[in-house]
């Protein structure tokens, strides 16, 4: 071949010749060879009333947790799972049904599975997570916050963010055992102006001082009580699942399954349902000597995402589940993991049984509201909404245990766990006084249940939730119901 003469000739065909060789069937070869490292199946056929999901896979850590997160991204209900790994070699079975109870029929939700548990999980999910935020030139800062609740927290921290002119566009805060942890997805007030690290590390601070802002001074350690960049690769922030780890994270370092002393069980009005409650919650450790496996048993009322409660747990305390059972019936839920440490030891000592113990208690715990009802609002999404919902619900005599905060084009969704500060129940009064007071907010109320299925065939009677709906819907013309 006739060699190029001058270097800077556009074509060179020399360096044609000399760059290496490339075959795009060279990647795929291990897989035609030894088969696809992940293969997932749906089935539709065997069963009536759900869809099985099988997964076989090459094991590693984490895996199963990614499993799990990706069905509970669509809202899919597990009903059932077992989850065995031997010799390297992981096989998961799920069977599972949609919000609707129905089987999972839907072609994109189908392929949305398949590739979101495949081989290219993680990039699947980055990408459908926020795939033009890159380019825009005012991209939203994520802020994390931990700290020691307190009555009207959460609406102090919305404030503050108004103070400052950050529009809050996406927000989820959960409140557990007298703690509180928050990430939050901020903006300027001006679209067209970033936030940049010097004004974040002022609202960063700034958030701080309204964390640590108690009337008697804490013995806490203050690193637990602060505001900083959120936890979490860049463009995930909008998958839920992955903010709710983070919050289960934020709250594990936090210690929230440490009770504190003020929340001793005292005899109070309504306190018996929630100690029933809690009873029906047992989890147990116990010990296989044989296969040197820790078998860990949780029974508890079951609901949605419990499944990803739990396995979160177990995966950040640094535990692989090697197999695993998982079934509900009629509102009930019995899980079954035989898990190691991620050294591959068992746990031995009755202090590390008690821990973990105590951290599964909590994770099952932190989603669920003692007598919560719950209140969904959308309006026209402005700076300082946020903060003047919040305003009202604390001076109602509200406390938020519990925040989802989501921007859905123009429009702000949220949905807030409230319960009543001195321990009574929401009454008709407080939803009309704070319906005036909103003026142009569509409002709707619901009491929250730990329970997504009745578990008899039963006329359901009207809960206090449906009968303020209803009382809502007459004071309101321009209702809107939001699923």
């Amino acid at each position: 071949m006739k060699r190029c003469r001058t270097p800077n000739t556009k074509v060179c065909r020399m360096n044609e010749v000399c760059s290496p060789y490339y075959d795009p069937d060279f990647d795929s070869l291990p897989e035609r060879i030894y088969g696809p490292a992940c293969r997932v199946d749906i089935d539709n056929e065997s069963l009536e009333d759900c869809t099985i999901v099988t997964i076989d896979s090459v094991k590693k850590q984490g895996l199963l947790l990614e499993v799990v997160q990706a069905l509970t991204d669509l809202n899919l209900t597990i009903s059932k799972g077992y989850i065995s790994s031997d010799a390297g070699w992981l096989m998961d079975v799920f069977q599972v049904k949609d919000e609707l109870g129905n089987k999972v029929t839907d072609k994109r939700v189908i392929n949305y599975i398949q590739q979101a548990i495949g081989s290219n999980s993680l990039t699947s999910l980055t990408a459908k997570a926020r795939p033009s935020s890159d380019s825009q030139p005012g991209e939203p800062k994520a802020i994390e916050m931990t700290g020691k609740d307190r009555p009207g927290l959460f609406s102090e921290i919305s404030a503050a963010l108004a103070d400052l002119g950050c529009n809050i566009i996406e927000a989820h805060a959960w409140s557990h055992n007298a703690r509180l942890a928050c990430v939050a997805h901020i903006s300027d007030q001006s679209a067209d102006t970033p936030i940049d690290d010097h004004r974040l590390h002022a609202i960063e601070d700034h958030l701080t001082t309204v964390l640590r802002a108690t009337t008697s001074k804490s013995a806490e350690n203050p690193n637990q009580q602060e505001a900083k960049p959120a936890g979490l690769p860049k463009g995930e922030l909008s998958t839920t699942t992955r903010v709710e780890r983070r919050l289960h994270q934020l709250m594990l370092s936090g210690r929230d399954f440490d009770r504190p002393p003020e929340q001793t069980r005292s005899p109070t009005p309504g306190s018996d349902s929630d100690d029933e409650e809690r009873k029906s919650s047992v989890v147990s450790i116990e010990s296989c000597v044989e296969k040197g496996y820790s078998i860990v048993t949780i029974q508890c009322k079951d609901r949605r995402r419990l499944m990803f409660d739990t396995v979160c747990t177990l995966t950040d305390l640094q535990y692989v589940i090697f197999h695993a059972s998982v079934d509900s019936c009629e509102g009930y839920a019995y899980q079954e993991y035989f898990i190691r440490h991620a050294d591959g030891c068992a746990l031995n000592t009755e202090g590390e049984k008690d821990r973990v113990i105590k951290c599964l208690e909590a994770a099952i715990e932190r989603r669920v509201c003692e007598q919560g009802v719950r209140l969904e609002l959308c309006a026209y999404n402005r700076v300082g909404l946020l903060s003047d919902i919040t305003r009202l619900l604390r001076e109602n005599g509200l406390a938020v245990v519990r925040a989802d905060v989501a921007t859905k084009g123009e429009k702000s969704v949220n949905a807030f766990y409230v319960r009543d500060i001195s321990g009574n129940n929401v009454d008709l009064d407080f939803i009309k006084s704070m319906k005036r007071e909103m003026g142009a907010i569509d409002l709707s109320v619901m009491k929250e249940t730990t329970n997504s299925q009745p578990a008899s065939n039963e006329r359901p009677k009207l809960s206090i939730g449906e009968i303020l709906k209803f009382q809502i819907e007459r004071l309101s013309n321009g209702f809107i119901a939001i699923k």
